[in-house]
């Protein structure tokens, strides 16, 4: 059987290639179906956005399957969309979007520097970096700026000290939402 993706060589780690394999073909029976995020094991866009996999020695190169889960939940969110706006109708579809895109607002408004917290202890993502990407957001916002979903997904922090740091799984979670936000509307 002939891989999914590229491996790393037996020297680097990549990807799992069992949980991979597992979890795309479960993606793939949910969206052929259609009933994603009806059982507790089904996948839609929230799962693909969350889904991790263990790093082993020769596994599937992380760069081709994080763009894969990418293209992956573009694709639920899309027939997500689709499908309300068939039922709801689309300017239902944007007050949802909006409704959504303002529980992102409050923390936006916050001065620089004190959007998330520090992380406990180590290290985190270099505050001034995540600060001028929340900018461009909020100019998104604002309608006076240009940012899309792939920008916010690819988005890439230097490492910093803690005194100068945002924790990095707030981060993660709060533009993970962000994303789906541009996505719905691109």
């Amino acid at each position: 059987m002939a891989a999914m993706f590229p491996t790393a060589s037996r020297l680097r780690t990549g990807y799992d290639r069992e949980q991979v394999e597992a979890f795309f073909e479960r993606a793939r029976s949910a969206y052929e179906s259609e009933q994603s995020g009806a059982a507790e094991d089904a996948v839609d866009e929230n799962a693909v956005a969350s889904v991790s996999f263990d790093l082993v020695r020769g596994g599937y190169l992380t760069s081709s399957v994080d763009s894969a889960l990418d293209r992956l939940q573009t694709a639920f969110i899309q027939r997500h969309r689709t499908a309300f706006i068939a039922e709801h109708g689309e300017e239902k579809w944007m007050e949802h979007i909006a409704e959504r895109a303002t529980t992102l607002y409050p923390r936006l408004l916050r001065p620089a520097g004190e959007r998330f917290q520090a992380p406990e202890r180590g290290r985190g993502y270099d505050r001034e970096e995540v600060d001028a990407l929340l900018e461009r957001l909020t100019r998104y916002f604002d309608r006076d700026g240009h940012l899309t979903a792939e920008e916010l997904r690819t988005a890439t922090f230097t490492s910093a000290r803690r005194s100068r740091a945002y924790h990095e799984g707030t981060v993660d979670a709060y533009l993970a939402r962000a994303v789906e936000v541009l996505a719905s509307v691109e």
